[in-house]
């Protein structure tokens, strides 16, 4: 077992790149398709054509009507065997349908002694009849009224793939792992790297522990050609007349995958928790349509398995306010994110001058980007994320090239990338001191950077020589990146001025820093990362600092060729023109 200290760090390096996507973007993007879905299906769905029957179709039984329910359990997916007491776990009688009331909600939790061959990867299913009050639900029955009952069937057991083995492995070899991280490596060892890409996926038999039967609250009257495609699927038509029963729904909107229970030979009682409820037509198709979202977002690689379970989650264990304030502050955090990114571009693309910025650390930002998107790249991320770290190395290393002269040299034999400091950053005090903060904050990084990667060597597990060189340097970068922030505090510092800098960019940035304070009070993460959330705090105040003590120079030339009085004295000198000019048309 790794020490908490381990386990901390390690859930640092694991969940920083995750967080970039955001739960609040995550759920605007769902909520968005989901809502978008529902009202396209309402309002344009498929219209009847003048050449269709006009017959209509309606829901046989009627609001408030009472009904006996009756669920059996079976290994086989077709039942028949009504008379078997064994099968029968739970019966109620007069339930009102479609009523709102406290008795249309029946719940019953008990435990179930499962068989050898269920324990062996075997099916299970529930069978849930529904029959008006006084009726049997028995086919066989000499009472039994085909439009008075009617059924449905659900698997209790679900099929998933087993979780690939952890390919992790001590990379020096040595004893201080568990013993547990000692039988994986042997694992990874006997394995050929080839057989275990290749291998099939292997599927283990997992129980649901709840099943709630919910009554879907519907009496809309269809066209007999023209049922919504979404809700189709879920209608039972009783053939003798073309009308429907009423809509069975088996409701596993919450069941999320870590509730669970895998079925092996230890599994010798399960927990079996039922409930039988109404659910209204609206939030029937809701869930409905937010699943398919979910499985819209997978299908394009925008969201990850388990990531709609998380979503989920926050609605299950989360306080509502505090969910609402969560939507609102994200919609904030990404126009804010938009519009710094926005000034940042402007800055940059109208910038003609290096006087009193710091090209190193335009540099050494474009390395920290790209390291962020090679760990992401090793780690099996959705390719939103890395489309988004992709873009952002492109972006870093064109401001390099507005920071330097980039030149292609030609005369070996491989083409080399040679950069070039331009003239208003090597002819003045500024390269100067970038060169004078690098040099030591570099001893610092580096020191911390060494230390890092022997403490992740020794104690934690890597797939390769590779990961770790990535996972340290990805941490180094996260935990120790605001170091790289420190050579611009330098430069103003020594050239006692701040006029320099894109602070409405930085203002902007500012502003979801304190977004990301809020987040670090409310959203459960590991302390060091709670503590590098801060960290950006102080710098900007440092910098806020240096605004008020470094007032603007007004004799400074800006990046556009004019200082602070040129431009005062033209504005001063348009307004008289302009004032003459009125005067004249008034003369």
């Amino acid at each position: 077992m790794e020490p908490p200290a381990v386990q901390e760090a390690a859930g640092v390096r694991r969940q920083q790149p995750q967080q970039q996507a955001g739960v609040g973007q995550m759920l605007t993007g769902v909520i968005r398709i989901a809502v978008f879905w529902y009202f396209a299906s309402k309002f344009f769905g498929p219209k009847r054509s003048p050449t269709q029957s006009s017959t209509q179709i309606s829901n046989l039984f009627h609001k408030g009507e009472l009904l006996d329910m009756w669920l059996y359990v079976s290994e086989h997916e077709k039942f028949s065997d009504f008379g078997s007491e064994a099968a029968l776990v739970w019966q109620e009688t007069n339930i009102p349908y479609a009523a709102w009331t406290p008795d249309s909600t029946r719940t019953l939790s008990l435990k179930y002694q499962p068989t050898e061959a269920l324990k062996s990867n075997g099916s299970l299913y529930a069978h849930v009849f529904f029959a008006k009050s006084g009726y049997p639900p028995d086919p066989q029955d000499p009472e039994y009224q085909p439009l008075a009952a009617f059924g449905r069937t659900h698997s209790i057991v679900v099929y998933l793939p087993k979780s690939k083995s952890d390919r992790r492995k001590s990379l020096l070899g040595n004893s201080e792992d568990s013993s547990d991280d000692g039988k994986i490596s042997e694992v990874a060892k006997d394995v050929p790297e080839d057989e275990k890409e290749d291998e099939p996926a292997e599927w283990k038999s997992y129980w649901k522990p709840n099943i709630t039967i919910n009554l879907v609250d519907d009496f809309t009257r269809y066209q007999e050609n023209a049922v919504p495609p979404n809700i189709a699927p879920y209608m039972n038509i009783e053939p003798t007349t073309g009308n429907y029963y009423p809509t069975v729904f088996f409701n596993e909107f919450w069941l999320l995958r870590d509730k669970l229970i895998q079925l092996n030979e230890t599994a010798n009682e399960l927990p079996l928790n039922l409930e039988v409820a109404p659910i209204s037509m609206t939030k029937w198709q809701l869930f409905l349509q937010i699943d398919q979202s979910f499985q819209v977002h997978r299908s394009y690689g925008s969201m990850l398995e388990g990531e709609a379970d998380e979503l989920k989650r926050v609605f299950l264990e989360g306080n509502p306010i505090l969910l609402a304030v969560t939507m609102v502050v994200s919609a904030l955090h990404s126009i804010f994110d938009f519009l710094a990114f926005k000034n940042d571009i402007q800055f940059w693309n109208k910038n003609k001058s290096m006087e009193g910025l710091s090209a190193k650390s335009v540099v050494v930002n474009f390395f920290c980007q790209l390291i962020v998107f090679l760990y992401l790249l090793d780690n099996e991320t959705s390719w939103m994320i890395l489309a988004s770290s992709g873009i952002g190395c492109c972006i870093e290393f064109w401001k390099i090239g507005k920071a330097m002269h980039i030149e292609v040299d030609r005369t070996g034999t491989i083409p080399m990338l040679r950069f070039r400091d331009r003239d208003s950053y090597a002819t003045n005090k500024t390269k100067e001191y970038d060169d004078l903060a690098m040099k030591y904050l570099t001893y610092v990084l580096l020191f911390l950077a060494v230390c890092f990667s022997i403490y992740s060597l020794k104690y934690e597990r890597h797939k390769s020589w590779y990961s770790w060189i990535l996972s340290s340097l990805t941490s180094c970068v996260y935990m120790f990146g605001f170091i790289m922030m420190c050579p611009q505090l330098f430069i103003n510092y020594k050239l006692k001025s701040v006029a320099h800098l894109p602070w409405r960019q930085m203002t902007y940035k500012f502003l979801n820093t304190i977004i990301d304070d809020l987040f670090a009070f409310v959203i459960k993460m590991p302390i060091l990362h709670r503590l590098s959330v801060f960290r950006d705090d102080v710098i900007f105040l440092i910098y806020l600092y240096q605004r008020w003590k470094y007032p603007v120079d007004k004799k400074r030339v800006n990046e556009f060729g004019f200082g602070g009085e040129d431009e005062q004295a033209l504005a001063a000198t348009t307004d008289s023109t302009q004032q003459t000019e009125e005067d004249k048309k008034t003369n």
